[in-house]
């Protein structure tokens, strides 16, 4: 949910405005300039900062500072989206669950309770109606970056048989679960090499073990993913209907999939991307 990293508009010391993305360096001379290039971080997942070359040094020198800045921008842009979601939603009777995914620090859970809106489903068992119930959960199985939200696979199996245990109708629940079942097809990512660089031409299963174990002894109705952006899909594991519909937010686009469920079934679903 939150973004990936800051980018520094650093104003030099002889006036110049100076912002350096994605390895292209930019010279910000006018107001137009400036905006557009916010803009275009912002819309790739990260956070612009306005800095001075004191500051970056200080950066370098003081990694805790930067660090607390980097949180400080994360809650403001969620405190952005809560009163967004509440602006549009007031009054409208429409449910909107969220759940932080592996990426996302724990700091960040208290800006939910800021909305009159929005749910943290997270570790939650939530029900959209009176026929299915959801178990949720933001953790993933390990990943080569040791991000804040994520275990064993044994711990994981663990998380998810909490909830599990507390579902009265197993087979018409939904597991919003963030990594994709094992081989799953939904869960192929590139292949990185021991300094974490893209092997080109070839790609590996980085899915859980854990989740397709479970996916496959409970049969849920419909399996909710996402992590893996690459492997957008839709695939049957036995009876259960497994959705991930990946993500290329670094191009400022949102992609999701809208499901129609009645009683005991899913009606129909398809993908969105706007």
């Amino acid at each position: 949910m939150t973004g990936k990293g800051l980018v520094t508009i650093v104003k030099m010391s002889d006036g110049t405005v100076k912002g350096n993305f994605r390895g292209k360096e930019s010279i910000l001379d006018s107001a137009e300039k400036l905006e557009k290039f916010r803009r275009i971080i912002s819309m790739s997942g990260y956070y612009p900062y306005d800095a001075t070359e004191t500051e970056i040094e200080e950066f370098r020198t003081n990694p805790d500072k930067l660090n607390s800045i980097f949180l400080d921008l994360m809650k403001q842009r969620l405190s952005e989206w809560m009163k967004f979601a509440d602006e549009r939603l007031k009054d409208t009777g429409v449910k909107c669950y969220v759940c932080p995914g592996n990426d996302d620090l724990f700091e960040i859970d208290e800006v939910f309770t800021q909305s009159s809106t929005i749910v943290n489903a997270s570790g939650k068992l939530t029900s959209i109606d009176d026929n299915h119930e959801v178990i949720n959960l933001g953790w993933s199985n390990p990943t080569p970056w040791k991000t804040p939200r994520e275990c064993s696979e044994e711990e994981l199996a663990k998380k998810i048989e909490a909830q599990v245990s507390q579902l009265k109708d197993v087979k018409n629940s939904i597991f919003q679960l963030h990594p994709p079942p094992f081989e799953s097809q939904l869960d192929v990512a590139p292949k990185l090499d021991e300094s974490l660089k893209v092997v080109y031409g070839e790609s590996i299963s980085v899915g859980s073990t854990a989740v397709r174990d479970a996916v496959m002894k409970y049969q849920p109705l419909l399996g909710l993913f996402g992590h893996i952006h690459e492997s957008d899909g839709a695939v049957k594991m036995g009876r259960t209907l497994c959705i991930n519909p990946g993500s290329v937010y670094t191009e400022g686009v949102l992609k999701g999939a809208v499901i129609n469920l009645d009683k005991s079934s899913v009606k129909s679903y398809y993908s969105i991307t706007g």
